[in-house]
């Protein structure tokens, strides 16, 4: 059996480059997945456009793959040979190119994997792990916001959280994990995307472009424990629009963005960053990652949003992906390519 990756070979270079990459072995804690499908994200073109994050080249970029699993490490209880699965993967923690979502076969850290259900496409399923990842670390770490953590049989609680950037694939997953922690959710994305905030468990969605929408956000909570913000935009006109919010109400925050500007003085949270809810934050991934999410997506409580857009079969067409989604992309869709 042999592997091929999309490798980015320097610093800044371009196209990807389609290669022989080494075929990974599972060790202990440790999981192979022969890839069906994997997703693109922002911080892919960004890494190609800037050289930032990547300590080695050349590297493999990709963070979301789902497939089936070829190899279990020993430890490994929870996946087994053959299972279809969806994993977050981690070279952007460890420069290890093995690691990479961009081969056809990656080597994943288990507690970042999880079975998905017949039902599921690996093209949907591909668009969930950093997304999943992300927004429970903006939701639950004790830094960021602190929320119960998510139950398929969660009872309500008086307790409130703002999603700011609903219709991102972090918001997404973010709305979903957090009404499933008994938390009435509120949430804002452009007028088109308001229905499918409500689809997803927020109980008010609004336009965050209206005049009024801080206003109108405040009056929505009354009467709820409002905890704080999580931000999936992280943008200083992001933070400036929500920060009405915080000075009536208070709360905290989380921010996708690392060493996030434009906060309101005097608030008290934190950027996330995804991978920590495997590694210094595994009470999160224990229960997020181990037990919700197969739960969830087996009973069809949690939904694979938002919907991917498939620009192509083959490691080639990640480019292609990349290119199109630094262009801007499309609302509430995610490029994912199949292989």
């Amino acid at each position: 059996m042999s592997n091929q990756a999309a490798w980015i070979t320097a610093a800044k270079a371009y196209p990807l480059k389609v290669e022989e990459s080494p075929m990974p072995k599972a060790g202990a804690g440790e999981v192979v997945i022969k890839n069906h499908a994997v997703a693109i994200n922002p911080v892919d073109w960004k890494i190609q456009t800037y050289g930032i994050f990547v300590q080695k080249y050349p590297n493999v970029l990709g963070t979301d793959v789902a497939g089936e699993v070829y190899e279990v490490g020993s430890g490994v209880t929870h996946v087994k040979k053959g299972d279809r699965v969806l994993g977050h993967a981690f070279s952007l923690v460890t420069n290890n190119p093995t690691n990479g979502g961009f081969n056809l076969y990656t080597l994943c850290n288990s507690l970042a994997v999880s079975r998905i259900p017949s039902s599921l496409s690996y093209a949907s399923a591909a668009v969930l792990p950093l997304s999943i990842s992300t927004a429970s670390a903006c939701l639950y770490k004790h830094e960021t916001l602190s929320l119960p953590l998510p139950s398929t049989s969660s009872k309500p609680t008086n307790k409130s959280v703002l999603i700011w950037g609903g219709s991102s694939s972090v918001g997404a997953s973010a709305i979903q994990l957090a009404a499933a922690s008994g938390v009435t959710v509120l949430s804002v994305a452009s007028k088109h995307n308001l229905d499918k905030l409500k689809e997803l468990g927020a109980k008010h969605a609004f336009d965050y472009k209206s005049a009024s929408v801080a206003d109108d956000i405040v009056n929505a909570l009354e009467g709820t424990e409002f905890v704080g913000v999580c931000d999936c935009i992280g943008t200083p006109d992001a933070a400036k629009a929500w920060t009405p919010v915080y000075k009536k109400l208070g709360g905290r925050y989380g921010s996708v963005m690392p060493g996030a500007e434009g906060l309101p003085e005097g608030i008290e949270g934190g950027s996330v960053f995804a991978p920590s809810v495997a590694l210094a934050d595994k009470y999160i991934g224990e229960v997020v990652w181990a037990k919700y999410i197969p739960e969830a997506l087996a009973n069809d409580s949690f939904k694979a949003k938002p919907d991917p857009t498939v620009v192509g079969n083959g490691l080639e067409k990640i480019q292609v992906g990349m290119n199109e989604l630094k262009k801007g992309g499309a609302s509430f869709t995610k490029y994912v390519v199949t292989l």
